[in-house]
Protein backbone atom coordinates (compact mmCIF):
# COMPACT_ATOMS: atom_id res chain seq x y z
CA UNK A 1 0.00 0.00 0.00
CA UNK A 2 1.43 3.32 -1.36
CA UNK A 3 0.24 6.49 0.97
CA UNK A 4 0.34 10.05 0.07
CA UNK A 5 0.15 12.26 2.80
CA UNK A 6 -1.53 16.01 2.19
CA UNK A 7 -1.09 18.52 4.77
CA UNK A 8 -5.34 19.19 3.79
CA UNK A 9 -6.72 15.92 3.37
CA UNK A 10 -4.60 13.56 5.87
CA UNK A 11 -3.46 10.22 4.37
CA UNK A 12 -4.68 9.00 0.91
CA UNK A 13 -4.38 5.71 -0.54
CA UNK A 14 -3.13 5.64 -4.07
CA UNK A 15 -5.05 3.33 -6.31
CA UNK A 16 -3.31 0.15 -7.04
CA UNK A 17 -5.30 -0.19 -10.11
CA UNK A 18 -3.89 -0.44 -13.78
CA UNK A 19 -2.59 2.76 -14.95
CA UNK A 20 -5.51 4.10 -17.58
CA UNK A 21 -7.53 7.32 -18.34
CA UNK A 22 -9.20 7.87 -15.13
CA UNK A 23 -12.82 9.06 -14.61
CA UNK A 24 -12.22 12.81 -15.91
CA UNK A 25 -9.81 11.51 -19.04
CA UNK A 26 -6.82 12.80 -17.64
CA UNK A 27 -3.94 10.88 -18.65
CA UNK A 28 -1.27 9.66 -15.87
CA UNK A 29 1.98 11.33 -17.33
CA UNK A 30 4.32 8.73 -19.50
CA UNK A 31 6.77 9.01 -16.22
CA UNK A 32 4.42 8.11 -13.97
CA UNK A 33 3.49 4.92 -15.84
CA UNK A 34 6.79 4.10 -16.94
CA UNK A 35 7.57 3.98 -13.65
CA UNK A 36 9.37 0.75 -12.38
CA UNK A 37 7.81 -1.44 -9.74
CA UNK A 38 10.81 -3.80 -9.01
CA UNK A 39 14.59 -3.69 -8.84
CA UNK A 40 14.97 -5.50 -12.01
CA UNK A 41 13.23 -2.89 -13.90
CA UNK A 42 15.55 -0.42 -12.71
CA UNK A 43 17.61 0.86 -15.80
CA UNK A 44 20.70 2.31 -14.34
CA UNK A 45 22.46 2.50 -10.90
CA UNK A 46 23.94 -0.76 -10.69
CA UNK A 47 27.19 0.27 -8.22
CA UNK A 48 23.63 -0.01 -5.62
CA UNK A 49 21.46 -2.79 -7.31
CA UNK A 50 24.25 -5.63 -7.85
CA UNK A 51 24.41 -8.45 -6.07
CA UNK A 52 27.10 -6.74 -3.73
CA UNK A 53 24.68 -3.26 -3.87
CA UNK A 54 23.39 -2.15 -0.81
CA UNK A 55 19.98 -1.39 -1.86
CA UNK A 56 20.29 -5.49 -3.47
CA UNK A 57 20.69 -6.85 -0.04
CA UNK A 58 18.60 -4.51 1.77
CA UNK A 59 15.45 -6.14 -0.51
CA UNK A 60 17.14 -10.16 -0.47
CA UNK A 61 17.07 -9.59 3.46
CA UNK A 62 13.72 -7.92 3.85
CA UNK A 63 14.97 -5.67 6.49
CA UNK A 64 14.34 -1.79 5.53
CA UNK A 65 17.37 0.53 6.27
CA UNK A 66 16.80 4.39 6.57
CA UNK A 67 18.52 6.07 3.64
CA UNK A 68 19.13 9.50 2.29
CA UNK A 69 19.21 8.93 -1.59
CA UNK A 70 21.25 12.18 -2.90
CA UNK A 71 20.70 12.41 -6.52
CA UNK A 72 19.71 15.19 -9.32
CA UNK A 73 16.33 15.21 -10.09
CA UNK A 74 15.00 12.39 -12.78
CA UNK A 75 17.30 9.86 -11.81
CA UNK A 76 15.00 7.67 -9.80
CA UNK A 77 14.76 8.28 -6.19
CA UNK A 78 11.15 8.15 -5.40
CA UNK A 79 10.76 4.92 -7.73
CA UNK A 80 13.97 3.30 -5.57
CA UNK A 81 12.26 4.02 -2.53
CA UNK A 82 8.73 2.65 -3.92
CA UNK A 83 10.59 -0.33 -4.57
CA UNK A 84 12.15 -1.14 -1.36
CA UNK A 85 8.91 -0.81 0.59
CA UNK A 86 7.12 -3.00 -1.59
CA UNK A 87 9.86 -5.59 -1.34
CA UNK A 88 9.83 -5.42 2.28
CA UNK A 89 6.84 -5.57 2.83
CA UNK A 90 6.20 -2.35 4.75
CA UNK A 91 3.26 0.24 4.62
CA UNK A 92 4.80 3.56 2.12
CA UNK A 93 3.98 6.89 3.47
CA UNK A 94 5.00 10.18 1.43
CA UNK A 95 5.52 13.60 2.36
CA UNK A 96 7.22 16.41 0.67
CA UNK A 97 8.79 18.67 2.82
CA UNK A 98 7.84 21.54 -0.09
CA UNK A 99 4.32 21.52 1.83
CA UNK A 100 4.44 19.62 4.68
CA UNK A 101 5.20 21.01 8.40
CA UNK A 102 6.32 19.38 11.41
CA UNK A 103 2.82 18.92 12.71
CA UNK A 104 2.36 16.45 9.36
CA UNK A 105 5.26 15.06 10.52
CA UNK A 106 3.52 14.26 14.11
CA UNK A 107 0.77 12.90 12.37
CA UNK A 108 2.36 10.64 10.24
CA UNK A 109 4.33 9.26 13.36
CA UNK A 110 1.08 8.68 15.34
CA UNK A 111 -0.37 6.53 11.98
CA UNK A 112 3.53 5.02 12.45
CA UNK A 113 2.32 4.04 15.61
CA UNK A 114 -0.97 1.93 14.54
CA UNK A 115 0.96 0.44 12.26
CA UNK A 116 3.53 -0.96 15.16
CA UNK A 117 0.64 -1.57 17.30
CA UNK A 118 -0.72 -4.10 14.06
CA UNK A 119 2.89 -5.43 13.83
CA UNK A 120 3.25 -3.59 10.68
CA UNK A 121 6.32 -1.90 9.53
CA UNK A 122 6.36 1.95 8.16
CA UNK A 123 8.48 3.67 6.02
CA UNK A 124 8.25 6.80 5.52
CA UNK A 125 9.69 8.63 2.44
CA UNK A 126 10.48 12.82 2.51
CA UNK A 127 11.21 13.91 -0.97
CA UNK A 128 13.27 17.28 -0.91
CA UNK A 129 14.01 16.87 2.78
CA UNK A 130 16.43 19.24 2.39
CA UNK A 131 13.53 21.81 2.25
CA UNK A 132 12.99 20.79 5.76
CA UNK A 133 14.55 23.38 8.69
CA UNK A 134 16.95 22.12 11.80
CA UNK A 135 13.62 21.80 14.09
CA UNK A 136 11.35 19.34 11.50
CA UNK A 137 14.20 17.22 10.92
CA UNK A 138 15.43 16.73 14.63
CA UNK A 139 11.27 15.03 14.66
CA UNK A 140 11.97 12.31 12.89
CA UNK A 141 15.58 11.32 15.59
CA UNK A 142 14.02 9.72 18.38
CA UNK A 143 11.50 7.55 15.74
CA UNK A 144 14.09 6.47 13.65
CA UNK A 145 16.59 5.44 16.07
CA UNK A 146 13.32 3.23 18.09
CA UNK A 147 12.29 2.16 15.16
CA UNK A 148 9.28 3.52 14.65
CA UNK A 149 9.99 4.29 11.14
CA UNK A 150 12.91 3.71 8.48
CA UNK A 151 13.30 7.27 7.12
CA UNK A 152 14.46 7.58 3.08
CA UNK A 153 14.66 10.91 2.33
CA UNK A 154 15.51 12.13 -1.23
CA UNK A 155 17.29 15.43 -1.66
CA UNK A 156 19.13 17.10 -4.78
CA UNK A 157 21.47 19.20 -2.60
CA UNK A 158 24.68 17.97 -0.56
CA UNK A 159 23.70 15.87 2.66
CA UNK A 160 26.83 17.37 4.66
CA UNK A 161 25.05 21.13 3.89
CA UNK A 162 21.38 20.24 4.53
CA UNK A 163 21.15 17.26 6.37
CA UNK A 164 21.77 17.81 10.20
CA UNK A 165 24.75 15.72 11.63
CA UNK A 166 22.49 13.78 13.91
CA UNK A 167 20.43 12.01 11.18
CA UNK A 168 23.40 11.42 9.17
CA UNK A 169 24.95 9.56 11.70
CA UNK A 170 21.53 7.17 11.86
CA UNK A 171 20.93 6.90 8.19
CA UNK A 172 22.84 5.53 5.10
CA UNK A 173 23.95 8.27 2.43
CA UNK A 174 23.52 6.47 -1.76
CA UNK A 175 24.47 8.63 -3.88
CA UNK A 176 21.74 7.99 -7.09
CA UNK A 177 23.67 8.81 -10.24
CA UNK A 178 22.31 10.86 -13.61
CA UNK A 179 21.34 7.97 -15.82
CA UNK A 180 24.04 8.05 -18.66
CA UNK A 181 22.50 8.79 -22.28
CA UNK A 182 22.31 5.33 -23.55
CA UNK A 183 20.36 4.45 -20.22
CA UNK A 184 17.73 7.18 -21.22
CA UNK A 185 18.00 5.83 -24.93
CA UNK A 186 16.95 2.56 -23.21
CA UNK A 187 14.07 3.75 -21.33
CA UNK A 188 12.63 5.66 -24.08
CA UNK A 189 12.83 2.39 -26.56
CA UNK A 190 10.94 0.76 -23.70
CA UNK A 191 8.24 3.33 -23.48
CA UNK A 192 7.85 3.51 -26.97
CA UNK A 193 7.22 -0.43 -26.86
CA UNK A 194 4.69 -0.25 -24.33
CA UNK A 195 2.70 2.50 -26.07
CA UNK A 196 3.36 0.17 -29.27
CA UNK A 197 4.63 3.58 -31.49
CA UNK A 198 8.39 2.46 -31.94
CA UNK A 199 7.63 2.60 -35.46
CA UNK A 200 6.35 5.99 -35.47
CA UNK A 201 10.21 7.82 -34.33
CA UNK A 202 13.20 8.20 -36.15
CA UNK A 203 16.32 6.78 -34.82
CA UNK A 204 18.25 10.28 -34.54
CA UNK A 205 14.81 11.41 -32.72
CA UNK A 206 15.46 9.00 -30.04
CA UNK A 207 19.12 10.07 -29.80
CA UNK A 208 18.10 14.05 -29.62
CA UNK A 209 15.62 13.42 -27.20
CA UNK A 210 18.91 11.28 -25.00
CA UNK A 211 20.99 14.53 -25.64
CA UNK A 212 17.97 17.07 -24.18
CA UNK A 213 17.13 15.05 -21.58
CA UNK A 214 20.37 16.01 -19.04
CA UNK A 215 20.19 12.65 -17.55
CA UNK A 216 17.10 13.07 -16.46
CA UNK A 217 14.39 10.43 -17.41
CA UNK A 218 11.08 12.17 -16.22
CA UNK A 219 12.51 15.28 -18.87
CA UNK A 220 13.48 12.44 -21.23
CA UNK A 221 9.92 10.89 -21.27
CA UNK A 222 7.84 14.08 -20.75
CA UNK A 223 9.58 15.56 -24.24
CA UNK A 224 8.65 12.11 -25.93
CA UNK A 225 5.55 12.47 -24.63
CA UNK A 226 4.62 15.55 -26.32
CA UNK A 227 6.51 15.03 -29.34
CA UNK A 228 4.33 12.08 -29.79
CA UNK A 229 1.11 14.37 -29.45
CA UNK A 230 2.13 16.41 -32.03
CA UNK A 231 0.30 16.59 -35.40
CA UNK A 232 2.95 14.38 -37.37
CA UNK A 233 3.02 11.12 -39.13
CA UNK A 234 7.01 10.34 -38.31
CA UNK A 235 8.70 12.08 -34.97
CA UNK A 236 11.51 13.73 -35.99
CA UNK A 237 14.61 15.72 -34.66
CA UNK A 238 12.61 18.95 -35.63
CA UNK A 239 9.05 17.41 -33.84
CA UNK A 240 11.51 16.99 -30.62
CA UNK A 241 13.01 20.86 -31.20
CA UNK A 242 9.25 21.81 -31.81
CA UNK A 243 8.41 20.18 -28.81
CA UNK A 244 11.06 20.68 -26.08
CA UNK A 245 12.16 24.00 -27.41
CA UNK A 246 15.30 25.12 -25.66
CA UNK A 247 17.15 22.49 -23.23
CA UNK A 248 17.31 23.87 -19.58
CA UNK A 249 21.34 23.12 -18.12
CA UNK A 250 21.02 21.33 -14.47
CA UNK A 251 22.86 24.08 -13.49
CA UNK A 252 22.07 25.69 -10.08
CA UNK A 253 24.40 28.20 -8.97
CA UNK A 254 24.19 27.97 -5.30
CA UNK A 255 24.11 24.04 -5.85
CA UNK A 256 26.75 21.24 -6.28
CA UNK A 257 26.57 21.83 -9.71
CA UNK A 258 28.10 24.98 -9.08
CA UNK A 259 30.59 23.75 -7.59
CA UNK A 260 31.55 20.63 -9.29
CA UNK A 261 31.85 22.23 -12.52
CA UNK A 262 34.15 25.37 -11.61
CA UNK A 263 36.57 22.72 -9.51
CA UNK A 264 36.24 20.91 -12.93
CA UNK A 265 37.38 24.01 -14.62
CA UNK A 266 40.33 24.57 -12.58
CA UNK A 267 41.88 21.16 -12.69
CA UNK A 268 41.51 21.01 -16.26
CA UNK A 269 43.73 24.24 -16.02
CA UNK A 270 46.08 23.04 -13.69
CA UNK A 271 46.58 20.01 -16.20
CA UNK A 272 46.80 21.89 -18.85
CA UNK A 273 43.79 20.15 -20.70
CA UNK A 274 42.88 23.50 -22.52
CA UNK A 275 39.75 21.39 -24.23
CA UNK A 276 38.25 20.19 -20.93
CA UNK A 277 38.83 23.57 -19.34
CA UNK A 278 36.84 26.07 -22.70
CA UNK A 279 34.34 22.69 -22.10
CA UNK A 280 33.68 23.62 -18.69
CA UNK A 281 33.73 27.16 -18.93
CA UNK A 282 31.72 27.56 -22.02
CA UNK A 283 29.04 25.29 -19.87
CA UNK A 284 29.06 27.73 -17.14
CA UNK A 285 28.66 30.79 -18.91
CA UNK A 286 25.54 28.92 -20.61
CA UNK A 287 23.81 28.23 -17.71
CA UNK A 288 24.17 32.16 -16.49
CA UNK A 289 26.92 31.67 -14.39
CA UNK A 290 28.23 35.14 -13.73
CA UNK A 291 31.22 35.90 -15.54
CA UNK A 292 32.66 38.06 -12.56
CA UNK A 293 32.86 35.00 -10.43
CA UNK A 294 34.93 33.16 -13.17
CA UNK A 295 37.39 35.84 -13.59
CA UNK A 296 37.99 36.09 -9.89
CA UNK A 297 38.73 32.32 -9.66
CA UNK A 298 41.01 32.58 -12.98
CA UNK A 299 43.02 35.43 -10.61
CA UNK A 300 43.25 33.13 -7.89
CA UNK A 301 44.84 30.24 -10.75
CA UNK A 302 47.27 32.50 -11.67
CA UNK A 303 49.06 32.87 -8.41
CA UNK A 304 48.29 29.59 -7.15
CA UNK A 305 48.81 27.17 -9.83
CA UNK A 306 51.26 29.45 -11.68
CA UNK A 307 52.76 31.70 -9.41
CA UNK A 308 56.92 32.13 -10.10
CA UNK A 309 56.46 29.95 -13.79
CA UNK A 310 54.77 32.89 -15.49
CA UNK A 311 54.70 36.16 -13.29
CA UNK A 312 52.93 37.77 -15.91
CA UNK A 313 49.58 35.22 -15.37
CA UNK A 314 48.74 37.76 -12.75
CA UNK A 315 48.62 40.72 -14.95
CA UNK A 316 46.71 38.96 -17.12
CA UNK A 317 44.10 37.49 -15.30
CA UNK A 318 43.38 40.86 -13.73
CA UNK A 319 42.60 42.18 -16.55
CA UNK A 320 40.52 39.85 -17.35
CA UNK A 321 38.35 40.97 -14.97
CA UNK A 322 38.74 44.43 -15.54
CA UNK A 323 37.87 44.17 -18.97
CA UNK A 324 35.00 41.40 -17.87
CA UNK A 325 33.20 44.28 -15.52
CA UNK A 326 33.35 47.01 -18.19
CA UNK A 327 32.33 44.93 -21.05
CA UNK A 328 29.59 42.48 -20.12
CA UNK A 329 28.33 39.72 -21.47
CA UNK A 330 28.39 38.47 -24.41
CA UNK A 331 31.63 40.59 -25.39
CA UNK A 332 32.98 38.79 -22.26
CA UNK A 333 33.28 35.50 -23.67
CA UNK A 334 35.96 36.66 -25.52
CA UNK A 335 38.26 37.88 -22.70
CA UNK A 336 36.88 34.42 -20.91
CA UNK A 337 37.91 32.35 -23.35
CA UNK A 338 41.73 33.58 -24.21
CA UNK A 339 42.47 34.56 -20.72
CA UNK A 340 41.71 30.66 -19.69
CA UNK A 341 43.34 29.26 -22.52
CA UNK A 342 46.70 31.42 -21.99
CA UNK A 343 46.65 30.32 -17.91
CA UNK A 344 45.99 26.83 -19.30
CA UNK A 345 48.74 26.74 -21.71
CA UNK A 346 50.82 28.32 -19.08
CA UNK A 347 54.22 26.34 -16.99
CA UNK A 348 53.00 25.44 -13.36
CA UNK A 349 54.65 26.41 -10.32
CA UNK A 350 52.94 25.99 -6.61
CA UNK A 351 55.73 27.44 -4.79
CA UNK A 352 54.74 30.25 -4.26
CA UNK A 353 51.23 28.32 -2.45
CA UNK A 354 53.60 25.70 -0.93
CA UNK A 355 55.69 28.36 0.39
CA UNK A 356 52.23 30.39 1.67
CA UNK A 357 51.21 27.48 3.51
CA UNK A 358 54.64 26.46 5.38
CA UNK A 359 54.54 30.18 6.29
CA UNK A 360 51.14 30.04 7.69
CA UNK A 361 51.82 27.03 9.87
CA UNK A 362 55.47 28.37 10.89
CA UNK A 363 53.43 31.68 12.17
CA UNK A 364 50.67 29.55 14.27
CA UNK A 365 53.40 27.37 15.75
CA UNK A 366 55.01 30.49 16.74
CA UNK A 367 52.22 33.41 17.26
CA UNK A 368 54.57 35.51 19.85
CA UNK A 369 58.01 34.75 19.02
CA UNK A 370 60.17 38.24 19.77
CA UNK A 371 61.36 39.98 16.89
CA UNK A 372 64.86 40.24 16.81
CA UNK A 373 66.59 43.13 18.42
CA UNK A 374 68.94 43.58 14.87
CA UNK A 375 65.82 43.78 12.93
CA UNK A 376 64.15 46.09 14.95
CA UNK A 377 63.24 49.86 14.00
CA UNK A 378 65.33 52.25 15.48
CA UNK A 379 63.90 56.14 15.35
CA UNK A 380 65.43 56.81 19.06
CA UNK A 381 68.88 56.98 20.71
CA UNK A 382 68.53 54.81 23.44
CA UNK A 383 67.20 52.02 20.99
CA UNK A 384 70.20 52.36 19.04
CA UNK A 385 71.76 51.75 22.43
CA UNK A 386 69.73 49.13 23.53
CA UNK A 387 71.04 47.04 20.10
CA UNK A 388 67.96 47.82 17.73
CA UNK A 389 69.46 47.56 13.88
CA UNK A 390 72.93 46.64 15.54
CA UNK A 391 75.12 45.37 12.83
CA UNK A 392 72.51 45.96 10.23
CA UNK A 393 73.67 47.05 6.94
CA UNK A 394 71.45 49.34 4.27
CA UNK A 395 72.20 47.30 1.38
CA UNK A 396 70.88 45.08 -1.38
CA UNK A 397 70.70 41.17 -0.28
CA UNK A 398 72.74 42.06 2.83
CA UNK A 399 73.10 38.91 5.14
CA UNK A 400 73.41 39.44 9.04
CA UNK A 401 75.29 37.10 10.77
CA UNK A 402 72.33 36.31 13.34
CA UNK A 403 70.04 35.41 10.40
CA UNK A 404 66.30 36.94 10.14
CA UNK A 405 63.92 34.97 11.92
CA UNK A 406 63.68 34.65 15.86
CA UNK A 407 65.98 33.21 17.55
CA UNK A 408 63.42 30.95 19.33
CA UNK A 409 62.49 29.46 15.91
CA UNK A 410 65.84 29.21 14.78
CA UNK A 411 66.71 26.67 17.41
CA UNK A 412 63.50 24.27 17.40
CA UNK A 413 63.54 24.37 13.26
CA UNK A 414 66.54 25.34 12.57
CA UNK A 415 68.90 23.04 15.30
Amino acid sequence: MVLVYHSSAGLLARERAPMRYNSSMERVPLAERMRPKTLNEVIGQSHLLGKEGLLHQIVASKEPVSLILWGPPGSGKTTLARIIAREVEAEFVELSAVTSGKKDVERVIEHARQNWNLQLRTILFVDEIHRFNKAQQDAFLPHVESGLISLIGATTENPSFEVISPLLSRTRVLVIEPHSKKEIITILRRALETLGKSKRIEEAAIDYLAELSGGDARVALGNLELALTMNTRKVTTDTVKAAAQKRVPGYDKKGDMHYNVISAFIKSMRGSDVEATLYYLARMIDAGEDPKFIARRMIIFASEDIGLAGNGALGLALQAFQAVERLGMPESNYVLHHVATALARSQKSRETTDLMYSSQQLAKKYPDAAVPVHLRNAPTQLMKDLGYTADYKWESGFQHKKGFLPEEVIEREHP
